[in-house]
């Protein structure tokens, strides 16, 4: 069992920032102090000094499609690759997605949690998919709270692939069902029948330009507000994925006023890329639902993130190669989704680094401590603190760089934030006490990761 003195960091954690030193036995912290001199120590360690750098609890993302089997192929990034460009960004645990059979929920998870288990380096918590309601459906429920999932995703469009409960009653009777059983409920919401009508009305062309007037932000606006009135309904809390428009936005702040507590997520591309991307011959690699909206929409979630309105971000990582992408120019045909897990840190740190009124603690609460405490992963993921476990990023708040397909690790060959000059960089990424990532040199172990359960 080996030691780790990290030393003269600048801890940052959502509560508190300070400069001191962290000893790591194992795979915890074991102590946290302003001065840890190696001459106290009764054991030996190695020495890491911080001097100048910023030291951030592992980064969760709180939404990943690694190795999704979609559209008759299978994405770019399996479980290995997806490990290895997560602890490049700094990423020490994802939360995955796996899709429900519509017979046993918790065999879906075990499955899912199964193969992950063989191939991921880094640890993953579980998200599943509930796509119909049926009889027995709480008794499922129970035994995937019991396997440790937290959370169940519905959506509120794909009705052609058969991910969409329609029934309203049906649907208030899994949100009640969740409510009882202590689960978390997050929602797709792009509202079907708005897509539907303007797909049979739609007289123009399927570039990717029109990718965004075929799956308009009203979609996500009026899906917000039927699963919003469900959950206050129910009385239970929403979790809103992707939230990707000002319209949007406004009806999240109106449910609050109502009473009811919607967590929300924003990604990375939904406060930095615009429609224009969807532009030109290059516009397939932008493709992704809910579309890129306006710079006014950027605008709007960037300001909402900064004033707290937002909870969490993380990627929706769901990557297809370059070549994949461009096959087709066709947006009924192009493979939607895009990497991001590895971006994530260095583009929000941009928003503090720019002297937006972002602080370093609040990038923490929506990059790793709001995760970890809303899908059940704290305390053990997601703070610095003794007791916890030992995942760690030692970051260069000074580097700047410029995000290009050179410098990805995504097997996709390509970043959405192609030419973006940033500032920040990760130079070391510990799991459990184990480094995985540093001096640019991946050394995450195949079949290391674990699955955290979800404890609520």
């Amino acid at each position: 069992m080996s030691n780790i003195l990290i030393q003269n960091g600048l801890l940052i954690d959502t509560e508190w920032k300070r400069r001191a030193d962290i000893l790591i036995k194992g795979s915890k912290i074991i102590k946290i102090a302003p001065h840890i001199s190696e001459d106290s120590l009764t054991e030996k360690a190695n020495i890491v000094h911080a001097d100048g750098m910023l030291v951030f609890p592992g980064l969760i993302d709180a939404h990943t499609h690694y190795h999704l089997i979609s559209r008759g192929t299978v994405t770019a990034d399996s479980f290995r690759e997806g490990s290895r460009l997560a602890a490049f960004g700094g990423v020490t645990t994802v939360v995955d997605f796996a899709d429900d059979d519509k017979v046993n929920l918790a065999k879906c998870s075990k499955e899912r949690i199964n193969a992950m288990g063989k191939e991921m380096s880094i640890d993953f918590a579980l998200h599943q998919g509930v796509y119909g309601y049926r009889e027995g459906l709480k008794e499922e429920l129970k035994q995937l709270k019991e396997l440790g999932v937290g959370t169940i995703k519905l959506f509120t469009t794909y009705k052609n692939v058969g991910y969409l409960v329609e029934n309203r009653d049906e649907l208030k009777s899994i949100f009640k069902m969740c409510g009882e059983l202590g689960l978390m409920i997050s929602v797709h919401c792009e509202d079907d029948k708005t897509i539907e009508e303007i797909s049979n009305n739609w007289k123009g062309t399927f570039t990717p330009h029109d990718h965004a007037d075929l799956r308009p932000s009203i979609a996500e606006a009026r899906a917000i507000e039927y699963v919003g009135s469900i959950a206050l309904e129910a009385g239970v809390d929403l979790y809103v994925v992707h939230l990707s428009s000002k319209a949007g936005l406004d009806v999240v702040r109106s449910l609050r006023d109502r009473g009811l507590k919607v967590i929300v997520e924003t990604t990375p591309h939904y406060l930095f890329l615009d429609r224009s991307k969807l532009d030109g011959p290059m516009g397939p690699l932008y493709v992704m639902t809910p579309p890129l909206r306006t710079k006014e929409d950027n605008l709007a979630l960037q300001e909402a993130l900064c004033n707290g309105e937002i909870q969490v971000v993380a990627s929706d990582h769901c990557a297809f190669t370059y070549a994949q992408k461009l096959k087709s120019s066709d947006t009924r045909t192009i493979y939607p989704g895009i990497p991001g897990t590895e971006e994530i840190l260095t583009l929000v740190y941009s928003l503090v680094a720019q002297g937006e009124q972002l602080t370093v603690n609040e990038l923490v609460n929506l990059l790793s401590t709001g995760p970890a405490k809303y899908f059940g992963l704290y305390p053990q993921k997601g703070v610095l603190r003794e007791g916890s476990d030992a995942d760690i990023v030692i970051f260069n708040p000074d580097y700047l760089w410029t995000l290009s397909r050179e410098t990805t690790h995504s097997a996709s060959d390509y970043t959405p934030y192609d030419g973006i000059n940033v500032q920040g960089k990760v130079m070391m990424t510990y799991l459990r006490g184990r480094l995985i990532m540093g001096d640019n040199m991946y050394l995450g172990i195949e079949g290391d990761g674990r699955f955290v359960k979800a404890i609520r």
